[in-house]
């Protein structure tokens, strides 16, 4: 039997939601493009987190920031001294691979993404560890993540330039401008969701690992006495945007805080929001942290600007504190395939809530070779489609077109039948229950707006 992601996969091409990237030359490095359906989905989720982390807050300003970032941003920020994996090398077939991860698969540590190079070498020693190939494995090294290339015409050190190896750098830079330009009062937060990259070397499991992916970022900007309060009041809010807004699973959803030997030598606190994607068990989806002002420090430091806040109640400047949730758009998507999949006796559904499906509704003529039918139908489709994301299947027959729709997640089929001809209504069928009922025309609008609003 093929397992859950296999068969994810597989949907995910054949009906359009994903595309491995430049598939035709034989696809490129773990790239992937969304196609139409893809593309739908993907903004519909984009739009559930815009509305719980931004349109639905008074205390939270959305930015859209560059790709290229100077590259003194990733010096202050320790990414180009610091953002590095632990690599070990197959000292036959010279492919590398991440030492943590072949230390995971071996059952050995649960965690070892913490263990620096020398300790690596002794558990790869003790315990006689070798690669995927069977070979003998090299001693441990770092690996920088940052993606380097050159900016202007000529390559030198002094054109030299980074990909962001995480979105939120953009935040912190544009912190004071934010704050002064919407006269924002602490606490407040910005938000972004934009693209990372990183040279990984592990890259698998479909959409989980990429080199390319786009990050969902909230950073909330805090008085730094206020920060273990506000860092409690986000994780609440993290597993309720998962389970109530998502309407994931409760017990698809696992939280794990890191070692203090785990988190980032800045952080006070980190945790794990994890979801449980089939075989591949609990996996991070998230992370929230309590950055403390690290990262306003090291930027007013390297930049020599002043970034501090000048509280009115107290009459003393600072630099905010930092509550951070950010989380991995790609595995997000990959999370939203796995939570709504369902097989049942006949048909696979993706029992999408009608606000994240793709499609609302599709519109069928039950009889494609009759042209009243098909007029009408086309008129019903033509007036859903000015206000709503609407399908039109005329293909085959009506069991099959409803089981089609069922595998992308579409809610409601629509069918135009001959009593619609004469009473102007229409059957709606229910794609979760499979009942149907009759709704008059002018009323469709209403319906699906009352459905959508209700998912």
């Amino acid at each position: 039997m093929a397992e859950l992601m296999d068969k994810i996969v597989s949907l995910s091409k054949r009906r359009g939601f994903v595309f491995p990237g430049s598939e035709i030359y034989g696809g490129f490095a773990s790239t992937y493009d969304f196609g139409p359906l893809g593309f739908l989905l993907k903004k519909n989720i984009e739009k559930a987190w815009r509305y719980w982390n931004v349109e639905s807050r008074t205390d939270v300003v959305e930015i859209e920031g560059a790709i290229f970032l100077h590259p003194k941003v990733w010096e202050a920020s320790g990414h180009v001294g610091g953002f590095a994996d632990v690599l070990v090398e197959d000292m036959v077939t010279h492919k590398r691979y991440r030492a943590d991860h072949l230390i995971e698969e071996a059952g050995i540590l649960e965690n070892a993404g913490a263990l620096k190079p020398k300790e690596i070498d002794e558990i790869i020693g003790n315990h006689h560890l070798k690669s995927p190939e069977g070979n003998q494995l090299s001693s441990a090294k770092l690996f920088n993540l940052l993606v380097k290339t050159h900016l202007g015409p000529v390559e030198s050190d002094a054109t030299v330039a980074y990909l962001k190896g995480e979105s939120c750098q953009n935040i912190y830079v544009d912190y004071k401008s934010v704050q002064e330009t919407t006269r924002r009062k602490l606490p407040f937060g910005i938000a972004q969701i934009g693209k990372a990259f990183r040279n990984e070397i592990t890259v698998k499991n479909f959409l989980f690992r990429t080199r390319e992916f786009e990050q969902m970022d909230m950073q909330y900007f805090v008085r730094p006495e206020d920060a273990d309060n506000y860092y409690d009041e986000w994780k609440k809010n993290r597993d309720a945007f998962y389970t109530e807004c998502m309407s994931f699973k409760k017990e698809n959803i696992k939280w794990r805080q890191h070692a203090p030997d785990e988190r980032a030598f800045y952080a006070k606190d980190a945790w794990d929001v994890q979801y449980k994607f089939g075989e591949l068990g609990f996996q991070e989806i998230e992370g929230v942290h309590n950055r403390g002002t690290y990262d306003l420090d090291q930027h007013a430091k390297f930049s020599g600007q002043d970034l501090s806040y000048f509280d009115e109640e107290t009459k003393k400047r600072f630099n905010p504190a930092v509550v951070e949730c950010s989380g991995g758009f790609n595995r997000l998507f990959l999370a939203t395939l796995f939570e709504f999949y369902k097989e049942e006796k006949e048909r696979t559904v993706l029992a999408f809530p009608p606000r994240l499906a793709p499609y609302k509704a599709a519109v069928f003529p039950l009889l494609a070779n009759k042209p009243q039918l098909v007029d009408k139908a086309r008129e019903v489709y033509d007036a859903l489609r000015k206000n709503f994301m609407i399908a039109w299947d005329d293909r085959g027959n009506i069991g099959k077109r409803y089981y089609s729709q069922d595998e992308i997640g579409t809610p409601y089929c629509i069918t135009v039948d001959f009593d619609s001809l004469e009473k102007d209504n229409v059957t709606v069928r229910d794609r979760d229950t499979t009942t149907q009922e009759r709704v008059a025309i002018k009323d469709l609008d209403s319906f699906l707006r009352e459905k959508i609003s209700m998912s």
